[in-house]
């Protein structure tokens, strides 16, 4: 059963091409959720937001948003495409696709879209404030926190950049370099703006 199902799946994805879709949503998603988490972050250290659960309430509530907007923009974004693909199709061949096997590919891309767009920001989200959590047990001091949330993001982005260069058949390092570049350029700006509207270091 679960072989036929996973055949199904495989067969309406490469008919859909959502493998395509659904890495370009996970990557530029996960990007978004790492990226907004790490401003929350270094906003809350120089804000003197000191108080784990705070952050971690804060962190939850945006991964909500994030899972919550990327579900329901993407599956609608996919929604209006493929409608238009599938009746342009139904024209070019006069014939009526309706539950037929283009009809079940494009409703399973938009479905995966859907799912990886929600699920990529809210879980970047949640791993660069996990240190967090650990605070809250009693384990690090928030200070060490901070620290480890900021190098989790570099991480994350620079992981990211080695996964596109895969894809692209690229060189990894120059990937990950570039990654990890625009994850530092945004924490100085969120830094340099936090600091402007009255935050210290």
């Amino acid at each position: 059963m679960i072989k036929k199902t996973l055949k199904k799946w495989k067969r309406y994805s490469k008919i859909s091409d959502a493998g395509e879709i659904t890495r370009r949503y996970f990557v530029m998603n996960a990007f978004d959720g790492a990226l907004t988490m790490l401003g929350v972050v270094i906003g809350a250290y120089i804000s003197d937001v000191l108080h784990p659960l705070t952050i971690i309430s804060a962190g939850v509530a945006g991964s909500i948003a994030m899972g919550a907007s990327g579900v329901s923009g993407a599956y609608m974004a996919e929604k209006a495409e493929r409608v238009k693909k599938l009746k342009k199709l139904e024209k070019a061949m006069l014939t009526d696709m309706k539950n037929g096997i283009h009809e079940k590919s494009h409703r399973f891309a938009m479905i995966s879209a859907a799912i990886v767009d929600g699920v990529s920001p809210a879980l970047a989200a949640m791993i660069v404030i996990s240190p967090f959590f650990i605070v809250s047990l009693g384990f690090i001091p928030v200070d060490f926190a901070f620290i480890a949330s900021i190098a989790i993001t570099l991480i994350i982005l620079t992981l990211l950049g080695v996964y596109l260069a895969k894809i692209s058949d690229e060189s990894m390092v120059k990937y990950g370099i570039q990654m990890l570049l625009v994850g530092l350029f945004t924490a100085f700006l969120c830094i340099g703006s936090t600091m402007l509207l009255g935050g210290y270091m």
